[in-house]
C-alpha cells in the first residue's frame, strides 16, 4: 500500500512540477512513422499511404510507455505536393497520464536539378493532455482504520485536462535514389503544458537531423531502382529536445520482400539501447517488428521495448500514378 502511494506521488511529481519540461514519445522504426519524423516526407510516395504504429516501452515497469499512432498521406502530383493527417495517443504510467494528438501536414517538392529534389513540409497539431485522477492514490485519501482509499486528494493539481496548439516544419533534400538528408523542428511555439494556472511546463522544441545513402550490393555503386537488388542503407539520426540529446546510428539491408536492420542509440551521457528490426513486404503492404535491448543502467529489468508497424501503399485511380517530381528514396522502415 505504501508503495502504491509512493508510486503515485513520484509519477505526479515527475509530470507536473512547475518547472517540468515534457518530452515526446520515441520510435525506433523511424521511417515507418514518416510524418512524425519529418513533415517534409509527407506524400513522398507514388500515390497514398496508411501507416500504423504501436510501441510498448519498458513493459516490465507497470506499462511505463504505450504509444499508438495512425497516419494517412496522399501525393498531389499535379501541384508537386503532399498532404497528411496523423493521430497519436501516448499513455504513461499505466494510464495515469496521457497525451492525444491530431496533426495536419502539407509538403511541397521542388526539382532543383535532374537528380536533386528539395521538399519543405509544415505541421499544425492539436494537443490534449490528461491526468486520470482515479488512478492516483495519496496519503490524505487513506483511511487508517480500514486501509482503503477514498475521496479526492488535495495534492492533485488544479486541472486534470488541458489543450493547446502546436506547429512544426522540416526540409528534406534528396539526390536521386542514392541518398538524402533531412532536418525538422517540432514544437516551434514551445506550448505551456502545466496543469497549474500559474505554472510553467514548456514542451521544448525538438530538433531532428537524419541522413542515409543507398549502396547497391548487387551491381555496385550507389542507388537502386529495382526492389530485387540487394542493398544496404547506412543511416544516422540525431535528436535534441532541451538538454536531452540522442544519436542513433545503424543500417538497413534489404532484398525483396525482406528487410533487416540494426541500430545503436546513445544519449551522450550513457549508452541507451541496441535495436534490431525485421520486416516483410507483401502486396504493397509492409510489416515490421523491432526490439530495443536496453543497455543503460536500467538494464534488462525494464523489458526493453517492442514496436510493431504496418503500412499500405495504394493508388485510388490510374491517373494518380503519374508523378512529375521524383520521390526521395528513403528506407522502407
Amino acid at each position: 500500500m505504501a508503495n502504491k502511494v509512493l508510486f503515485s506521488t513520484l509519477v505526479l511529481f515527475c509530470l507536473i512540477i512547475s518547472n517540468a519540461k515534457g518530452q515526446d514519445p520515441a520510435f525506433s522504426q523511424f521511417y515507418a512513422n514518416p510524418l512524425y519524423l519529418n513533415p517534409a516526407i509527407t506524400g513522398n510516395t507514388e500515390c497514398a499511404r496508411i501507416n500504423l504504429n504501436y510501441r510498448n516501452q519498458w513493459p516490465s515497469i507497470s506499462n511505463a510507455y504505450l504509444t499508438y499512432s495512425a497516419s494517412y498521406e496522399q501525393s498531389l502530383n499535379v501541384i508537386n505536393s503532399g498532404i497528411g493527417l496523423m493521430v497519436m495517443n501516448d499513455v504513461q504510467a499505466n494510464g495515469m497520464y496521457s497525451r492525444s494528438t491530431i496533426g495536419a501536414f502539407y509538403a511541397y517538392n521542388l526539382q532543383l536539378a535532374d537528380e536533386w529534389v528539395l521538399g519543405f513540409g509544415v505541421k499544425g497539431a492539436y494537443y490534449q493532455e490528461k491526468l486520470s485522477a482515479e488512478k492516483f492514490d495519496f496519503a490524505d485519501q487513506l483511511d487508517m482504520t480500514t486501509g482503503e482509499f477514498h475521496g479526492n486528494s488535495t495534492d492533485m493539481p488544479e486541472k486534470s485536462n488541458l489543450t493547446t496548439l502546436d506547429f512544426g516544419s522540416g526540409l528534406l533534400l534528396g539526390y536521386g535514389n542514392m541518398g538524402y538528408f533531412g532536418i525538422s523542428a517540432d514544437h516551434l511555439t514551445e506550448p505551456n503544458l502545466s496543469f497549474y494556472s500559474n505554472g510553467t511546463a514548456k514542451l521544448p522544441m525538438k530538433l531532428t537531423a537524419h541522413s542515409g545513402v543507398t549502396i547497391n550490393l548487387t551491381y555496385g555503386g550507389l542507388g537502386s531502382d529495382n526492389p530485387e537488388d540487394l542493398v544496404i542503407q547506412p543511416n544516422i539520426l540525431y535528436q535534441q529536445q532541451d538538454a536531452y540529446k540522442q544519436l542513433n546510428a545503424g543500417f538497413y539491408i534489404s532484398k525483396f520482400p525482406f528487410i533487416f536492420g540494426g541500430w545503436f542509440r546513445n544519449n551522450f551521457t550513457n549508452a541507451d539501447a541496441v535495436m534490431i528490426l525485421a520486416g516483410i513486404t507483401y502486396n504493397k503492404m509492409k510489416f515490421g517488428y523491432s526490439y530495443d535491448y536496453t543497455v543503460s543502467k536500467i538494464g534488462g529489468s525494464s523489458g526493453g521495448a517492442h514496436e510493431i508497424s504496418a503500412s499500405w501503399d495504394f493508388c485510388i485511380t490510374k491517373e494518380a500514378k503519374r508523378r512529375k517530381i521524383r520521390t526521395i528514396k528513403s528506407p522502407m522502415f
